[in-house]
């Protein structure tokens, strides 16, 4: 408290001076329509900045809460693409109606990247759900974008992912224009690019022409993105296509991923291996 009055006691000229300037903008403000008119143009300008750039700073601090927010919009409107697509199948012929549980076989569950892997020969991506949030081996795992992988092992809070950057996983997939299908895997080089094999040269491929999911598949839905053909080469003694896919997914850049349920895989499962058991 004496500090306080001694610092007034030496600075009260200046303190004065500071006063008598304020309390004279004041009159002028007041007496004189013009410079009034500045002066709350002015502070009124100057007031929405501040309140722009402290909304700016409160937004950035829930984007964690917003994305994930938007996670799991997405992975509602995944589920129901998934239906709808089923629903209004547009290669399926007059007369088949798929049931209302075939239609929505397929759910989604968020889940956050705390792992990737894409400079290896075998690339693994560690996701923060587990066993004790429904996920299990054989899953299938998709980002906003495009196919990402199948689910591997799981402990009871996370789960390691195969990627498609992997040599040994393959995904059942189907060009757009020309409804051919065929199978993309890793070449185990570029993280950027997938093969698409069993393409047959005799059929007519289009650069640019999308890759997705195919119906002959029980891990992923069909009609989720693969990739775009970059390249398309052939050699005269093949019988099929080299064509080279874009992938989908930037997988430098993966924050949220959705693992995909099938949940009629198991009865499809189960007459594989009665059919199996009987050959």
């Amino acid at each position: 408290m004496l500090q306080l009055v001694d610092f007034i006691a030496r600075n009260r000229f200046f303190l004065v001076f500071v006063l008598l300037e304020i309390f004279s903008g004041w009159l002028i403000v007041r007496s004189n329509s013009y410079w009034g008119a500045t002066y709350f143009n002015t502070s009124n300008y100057y007031v929405a900045k501040t309140l722009a750039f402290s909304n700016s700073a409160r937004e950035y601090t829930r984007l964690g809460e917003i994305n994930s927010d938007l996670a799991n919009e997405n992975a509602r409107l995944n589920a129901l693409v998934a239906t709808l697509s089923q629903k209004n199948a547009k290669d399926a012929p007059v007369g088949y109606v798929p049931d209302s549980a075939f239609n929505a076989r397929f759910t989604y569950k968020v889940a956050k990247v705390v792992d990737n892997e894409t400079n290896r020969t075998n690339n693994y991506i560690t996701i923060d759900k587990g066993s004790a949030d429904g996920i299990e081996p054989d899953m299938g795992v998709i980002s906003a974008t495009g196919v990402v992988g199948k689910v591997r092992f799981c402990s009871k809070n996370y789960s390691i992912v195969t990627s498609i950057l992997h040599p040994q996983f393959m995904v059942s997939s189907k060009l757009i224009r020309s409804n051919e299908i065929g199978t993309a895997k890793w070449p185990g080089k570029d993280p950027n690019f997938v093969d698409m094999v069993d393409v047959s040269r005799y059929t007519k491929v289009y650069k640019g022409d999308s890759a997705v999911t195919s119906n002959v598949n029980a891990v992923f839905p069909p009609g989720i993105m693969v990739g775009k053909v970059k390249s398309v080469t052939v050699h005269p003694d093949q019988t099929f296509y080299n064509i080279v896919l874009e992938l989908a997914t930037d997988f430098r850049n993966l924050s949220y991923v959705y693992v995909v349920k099938n949940r009629q895989l198991g009865e499809q499962e189960t007459l594989k291996q009665r059919l199996g058991d009987r050959r």
